[in-house]
Order: C-alpha cells, then structure tokens, then sequence
C-alpha cells in the first residue's frame, strides 16, 4: 500500500476491529482521519473558489497520464469524472448503462494535466449487440492506461463488481475508490471490507469519498499525479473534453429522456442528431428519439406531446448554460424495432 503522505485522512476514525489485519487498520484510521470536518467547512464558506488559469509550466516538469474511470453500472463514475474536470461532460441518471461511449475529460492541475476516461458501465445481463458495443468500449480503454480507478460502492462489492474487476490488466495500477462514502453510517466496518477486498487485489491506493465532496476531488488528485508519466502536456490547459458540441446535444436529450420516463422506458432508447448548425450565438439542433416499439413512442410523447416538450425544453435550456448561448431545439420520435440487437444499426447509430 502507499505511504500515508499520499493518502490524506478522510471521515472519523473506525471503531477497533480485533479481526482485522493491523496494518489494514492503520490504513484505514490513516484514510478515515479527517474530511468530514473538512467538509463542512467548504460548505460554511460557500464552496470552493473559482479555479485561476493555469501558469506556464516548463514542459520538462509536465507530467501527462490516462485515468480510466472504471466500474459496474450506476456506482457514479460519471459524477465523478464531471467532478474531476469540473463541468458536466458526461451525463447521468439512474437508469444503469446512462454512459454508452468512452468519453475523455481533461483537467491541467498545476504542472500535472489528467486525461481522463469515463466508460460505460461493463454489462453482465443482456448480450444484444448494443451491449456487446459498450463492453468492447470499456474493454478498449483499460488496455494502454497510467492508472485506473475502479469504483465500487464503499462497503458493497458482488458479482457484477467481481466481473469488472476481472477484466483489470495486471500491469497496470488499480485504486479502490470505495465512492459513496457518505452514505456509509458505520464506518469502523469497513477495516474487515478492506481487508477482504485487499484478499481479491493488490490495489495501489485505497480512497474512501464522495463524488460530490470538492475536498475529496482534490485530494484524489494529489493521489493520481505520481502514476503520471513525466511528459509534456497533450492538450491546451483550456481544454476539458474532445467531444463535440454535436455529441453534448445528443447526451443531453437522452439524459432528459431518461430521467423523465423513469423505468417505463428501456434503456435501448437512443438519440441521433439529424441537423446541427451555428448562426452566430445561436445552435439550430433537430434530433430524433429513436425507441424500439410503438408503445415507447407514446410513454416519450405523453398526453398531449407534454412530455416530449418538457424534455426539449430542459435539454435546450441546460445546452444554454454549457455553451452560453441561445439554443433552438426540435425532436421527433420514431420506432425502429430491434435496433439494439443488430450490429449494423448500432454501428450506425455511433457506438462503435
């Protein structure tokens, strides 16, 4: 495990654990020492201030590296990453497989520039050709990474955890980023957790956190950088992501979609953007709900188009605030029966 200086505390100290490995707990009491006051502290001031540009930095002190952002369905790798780069890149709902494509953010911290991957979550139940895509893309971007992050729910670990952890290349170093830990009402059970998951892996770091807690996004920073290769930047500091304004727009209807039709409506429901134009300050977008059977097209219409509408109208006004600017959107809704299970059509559909 790594030295205490490169795991800050976070949380309160865990009760005694006679059953645990001493080592184990001293990790643990290390990692658990803090945070919480810390927290609310952040809070009582209003949050964390507003990141100044980035000094230039003498390329021969740069460090450059590839996170992937790794885990099964719903465990928060995309709050996480939009935490991590500091705006919303990736989208997210409680519908698992919300993420579909490998997407990049980068964040430039001092001399250290993050280039990190967010994946769809590694799909176990269903083996459409949609699904078949999505593990193919997750497989793809843990092959040539710095470090990955696998994330799991602090004090949870099953099947579906034990299958992407498989997955893990052996040359490649893994963080247990244990998220949701402010959730976690008896913390003192998790030296046993730990120690039954250090049984599984050896993992290189141990971080128990929150997504949502700004301190504990930059003390994962800090836990990140030595796994950085000492190489020059590949991107401007400015920079925070390499997917398109077009790709954004057909995120943002979906993530609408789903959050607004619950579980009524399967996951297999897809987006495509058939005009996308500038005029100046003003994005003209037409995009069509593409769903797998009649009656789906009904749940995405609703009485009277109304839920059609509040859909355009909560994408249009959140694509506003990303791009500030004005933002004109019209969506369709079509039927395309069995899409998620022919590989041609998925492909065409852009995942890959």
């Amino acid at each position: 495990m790594s030295p205490s200086k490169k795991t800050p505390p976070v949380g309160t100290t865990p009760s005694a654990n006679p059953a645990a490995n001493p080592e184990l707990d001293a990790m643990l009491a290390r990692a658990l020492g803090k945070g919480a006051d810390e927290a609310a502290a952040v809070q009582a001031e209003g949050g964390p201030t507003e990141e100044a540009l980035p000094e230039p930095v003498d390329p021969a002190q740069q460090r450059c590296g590839f996170v992937a952002i790794v885990g099964k369905p719903n465990v928060g790798k995309s709050t996480l990453l939009n935490a991590l780069v500091g705006q919303k890149i990736s989208i997210t709902s409680r519908k698992a497989q919300t993420t579909r494509h490998r997407i990049t953010g980068y964040r430039t911290v001092g001399a250290n520039q993050f280039v990190f991957v967010d994946t769809p979550g590694f799909q176990t139940r269903h083996g459409n050709a949609l699904n078949r895509a999505l593990n193919k893309t997750v497989l793809g971007a843990v092959e040539d990474v710095d470090l990955i992050l696998f994330v799991v729910e602090a004090g949870q670990f099953n099947q579906a955890d034990a299958k992407v952890m498989d997955l893990l290349p052996a040359n490649v170093p893994v963080v247990l980023l244990a998220n949701k830990f402010d959730l976690v009402h008896r913390r003192g059970d998790l030296a046993p957790w730990l120690a039954e998951m250090q049984k599984r892996r050896a993992f290189a770091e141990f971080v128990p956190m929150s997504a949502k807690n700004t301190r504990d996004i930059q003390r994962l920073f800090s836990i990140c950088e030595p796994y950085l290769p000492q190489q020059p930047w590949m991107h401007d500091p400015e920079e925070l992501t390499d997917r398109s304004e077009r790709f954004m727009a057909s995120e943002m209807v979906r993530e609408k979609l789903f959050r607004l039709t619950g579980d009524e409506l399967p996951y297999t429901s897809t987006v495509v953007i058939d005009k996308f134009e500038q005029e100046g300050q003003l994005r003209r977008i037409a995009a069509t709900i593409v769903v797998e059977r009649e009656g789906h097209k009904g749940m995405v219409i609703g009485d009277k188009g109304e839920k059609l509408k509040r859909i355009g109208t909560e994408a249009r006004q959140e694509l506003e605030k990303l791009w500030d600017c004005k933002v004109f959107l019209e969506l369709w809704v079509k039927v395309r029966s069995g899409w998620a299970d022919d590989d041609a059509r998925v492909r065409s559909f852009g995942y890959e």
